[in-house]
């Protein structure tokens, strides 16, 4: 089973959600990884210091044009949604960056002129600690597309029984990347303006998905009650409101964003698995 976190906007606490479910979750005797889909800022290890084990280099298999075999037909040069390979006085000319690796060039290419070669992107690393397995994704630098690394860390850790994803924030192709295929995805937001704001896009997002979801809003009190009333128009599920609490700032700034949650709001995270256990695509026993 796959739970993603995720937000339509960055800093509502997504990460410290993801943290204390899982431990919640292994507390309780789940099997349980904890995924960090969020690769162009990674962060989930700083808080669970898992001991990395291994470190594997992904990549993505890109074009690569023999101009002795090239014909100049132009087909590539259709194929590609992306502009990633055109056709320049009768040469095709490769922007590796902008390609998508979907093979189309290399399967559409008559003379055999196009063959595919690895490309590393990023890496991903695995680790344990405290019983709860770990994968998080880290892409290289200047690399511009992050879902194909995404997806390396999606394959991650297939044998565990439950996985928690921490998405990315915000609804665009990384998001929706990660939570693509979950069963069922935890929004996490905050009362204010731009939370409320966000929240809508993140709700139209999930839904486009056809995902089962519920909302938890963290920092409850510090704004006004526009989430709670857009929540309760729309019919959406707020799994828990999690109140502002100043420790847990100050707890999360030395590496630690579970532990204060963990003691004062069990009960509030055995309401939030009961919730997802009931609603979630498959039927999975509560720990």
């Amino acid at each position: 089973m796959n739970i993603a976190i995720a937000s339509g906007k960055g800093g509502t606490g997504k990460t410290t959600i993801a943290m204390t479910l899982a431990h919640c979750y292994a507390g309780n005797g789940a099997d349980v990884a904890l995924l960090d889909c969020d690769v162009e800022e990674p962060n989930v290890n700083l808080f669970l210091k898992a001991g990395i084990d291994t470190t594997k280099t992904a990549t993505v298999l890109i074009p690569r044009v023999d101009e002795t075999r090239c014909n100049g037909c132009g087909e590539c040069e259709r194929i590609c949604a992306f502009s990633a390979i055109v056709l320049v006085k009768g040469k095709p000319l490769l922007f590796a960056d902008m390609c998508h690796s979907c093979g189309g060039c290399y399967h559409v290419c008559a003379p055999g002129a196009i063959s595919e070669v690895e490309k590393p992107i990023g890496t991903v690393e695995y680790g344990s600690r405290d019983g709860i397995a770990y994968a998080g994704g880290k892409l290289n630098i200047g690399e511009a597309m992050s879902p194909p690394l995404i997806r390396k860390v999606k394959e991650s850790l297939p044998e565990k029984g439950l996985r928690i994803l921490d998405s990315p924030p915000g609804t665009s192709c990384p998001a929706v990347e990660a939570m693509r295929d979950a069963d069922f995805v935890v929004l996490v937001t905050e009362p204010t303006p731009f939370g409320l704001n966000d929240l809508i896009l993140a709700v139209g997002a999930v839904r486009a998905l056809g995902i089962p979801f519920g909302v938890i809003v963290n920092r409850s009190g510090m704004g006004d009650g526009r989430v709670d009333d857009y929540c309760k128009t729309e019919g959406i599920e707020v799994l828990s409101r999690i109140p502002h609490i100043r420790k847990v700032a100050e707890d999360y700034s030395r590496g630690d964003c579970a532990s204060y949650l963990m003691a004062n709001h069990a009960d509030d995270f055995k309401l939030i698995i009961d919730h997802i256990a009931q609603r979630a695509k498959p039927c999975i026993p509560v720990p």
